[in-house]
C-alpha cells in the first residue's frame, strides 16, 4: 500500500510539473510583397488644390435717407433696399442691425421715437422682401450720433437716415 501511495504521489508531482511548463512561441516569418504607390506625393497634390473656402469680403450695405419729420421709405431708396436685401440673402449667416438716426431738431425723446420708426420701416421692408426677421434687429440713436456736423440743411439731410451695420 505504501508502494501504491508513493507511486500516486510521484505521478501527481510529474503531472503538476509537466502541466505548468511554458511553451515558447515560434516566430512565424511571412514573405511580404512590396506595396504599390497609389497616391501622388503630397507636394503634387498641394499644387493642384484650390482653397475650398474663400475669404468673404465684408458686406457693406447702403444707408437710406428720410425727409424732415418723416419715416416712410422714399421711392428713390427702394432699389437701394432691394440691393441690400439681395446681398443679405446671398449671405444667410449675416445678421443686420438697423440704426435709426435723426437730425438735431426736435426733442431728444421725439427724435428717439422717430429714429425707431425709421429703423422699423426699413426692417419691415426687408422682412417683406424675404429676410428672416430673426436676422434683423434695430436701435434708435435719435440725434445722438450725427453723420455730419453742421447747423444747416445739408448736414441735417445726411443725419436723417437708417444706417445698416452687418454683424
Amino acid at each position: 500500500m505504501a508502494r501504491n501511495l508513493l507511486f500516486v504521489m510521484l505521478l501527481s508531482i510529474a503531472m503538476i510539473v509537466t502541466a505548468c511548463a511554458k511553451k515558447e512561441a515560434v516566430p512565424v516569418i511571412e514573405e511580404v510583397e512590396p506595396v504599390e504607390e497609389v497616391a501622388p506625393p503630397l507636394e503634387e497634390i498641394e499644387e493642384d488644390v484650390e482653397p475650398v473656402v474663400e475669404e468673404a469680403e465684408p458686406l457693406v450695405l447702403e444707408d437710406v435717407f428720410f425727409d424732415f419729420d418723416k419715416f416712410n421709405i422714399k421711392k428713390e431708396y427702394e432699389p437701394v433696399l432691394i440691393k441690400n436685401a439681395e446681398m443679405l440673402l446671398s449671405r444667410p449667416g449675416a445678421k443686420l442691425l438697423i440704426e435709426g438716426h435723426c437730425d438735431e431738431r426736435g426733442t431728444n425723446e421725439y427724435n428717439i421715437a422717430l429714429g425707431e420708426k425709421r429703423a422699423k420701416s426699413v426692417l419691415d421692408f426687408y422682412v417683406t422682401y424675404g429676410i428672416d426677421e430673426g436676422r434683423l434687429s434695430m436701435v434708435s440713436y435719435g440725434e445722438e450720433r450725427p453723420f455730419a456736423r453742421g447747423n444747416n440743411e445739408e448736414a441735417w439731410a445726411k443725419n436723417r437716415r437708417a444706417h445698416m451695420v452687418v454683424q
